[in-house]
């Protein structure tokens, strides 16, 4: 199986078996260099599995496998350092120092890498130079994630795997923690897989959503594209002449440029109304699980005014 230029992970036919049970049953997956991806799905639906073979950590039953043009199971070091991996948590030495911690890894990728990130230039990046001396015990939260995405950074990886990133966080800390991650993809050009629970948070972050249920992937596409598959109409509301009306089209940008390109002036408080993510996603693990095609949720979500 041979990756395109620009292709950083496919998966063709993947499955995983244990013992009786298969909890990969055929996974498609495909992501394009520079591309944020979150995966997404029920509890049992097969993430975790997916992400631990991509990362060499785990065996699969069958199917083709690529990450970075090489089958995770035959790779070596060199492959492993073009990789970085941020895990829900891990256990360290709370007495180590930011800097120096940072600086005692990046030792160990310098056999594969020409420039690993020195310790400065990171904490720069993640935000943590006033930190640089701080002990890790006494990093709140936050802080502790980022050090955790400056540690998989080290090596300056070409792809990056998130795994439930913003856990526990409160609402500052992951809205710093989602600046990072744009910050890592518009700027550093970093490949991203992302898996969350956080449907607004993918929303947020990833150019493109992947959902898994019963082990098989059931959607694959932009929050919008989603949104299209669901629900075949959108509704346009605004006032005209102080009435209230409301116009259901397939193609409400159209609508919207027609309505002005009349000169109506007495067009007040327009909204176009959509199905959120977390209906969609509902909606589309709902269709697998019944066997009928999704429906549009009865609630819209008012996405703009």
């Amino acid at each position: 199986m041979e990756l395109g230029n620009n292709l950083v992970i496919e998966t063709r036919g993947l499955r995983m078996r244990y013992g009786s049970t298969e909890v990969l049953r055929g996974v498609d997956l495909r992501l394009q260099r520079g591309e944020v991806l979150a995966l997404l799905g029920p509890n049992g639906a097969g993430k975790t599995t997916t992400v631990e073979i991509l990362e060499g950590f785990r065996t699969r039953s069958a199917g083709g496998v690529r990450v970075l043009g090489v089958d995770p199971e035959r790779g070596d070091d060199a492959w492993r350092a073009r990789l970085g991996i941020v895990l829900q948590s891990w256990r360290d030495h709370g007495g180590w120092r930011v800097r120096e911690l940072l600086g005692h890894l990046g030792r160990f990728y310098t056999p594969y890498v020409d420039s690993p990130y020195r310790a400065d230039e990171l904490l720069t990046l993640v935000g943590l130079a006033e930190h640089a001396n701080a002990r890790i015990a006494t990093l709140s939260g936050g802080q502790r994630r980022r050090l955790d995405v400056a540690i998989a950074l080290v090596g300056r990886p070409e792809l990056l795997f998130l795994d439930e990133p913003t856990v526990g966080f409160d609402p500052h800390a992951r809205q710093e923690f989602h600046e990072l991650v744009h910050q890592l993809s518009d700027v550093e050009e970093t490949t991203i897989l992302l898996t969350t629970h956080d449907l607004d948070e993918a929303e947020k972050l990833a150019d493109r959503i992947v959902i898994l249920a019963g082990g098989t992937v059931v959607a694959d596409g932009t929050p919008a594209d989603l949104a299209r598959r669901v629900a075949a109409e959108a509704e346009v509301r605004f006032t005209r002449d102080g009435e209230r009306r409301v116009h259901t089209c397939a193609d409400p940008t159209g609508f919207v440029r027609q309505l002005f390109a009349r000169r109506d002036d007495g067009v007040t408080d327009l909204e176009i109304r959509r199905p959120s993510l977390p209906e969609v996603y509902l909606a589309l693990v709902r269709e697998f699980e019944s066997g009928r095609p999704a429906e549009a949720p009865r609630e819209l979500l008012e996405v703009s005014g």
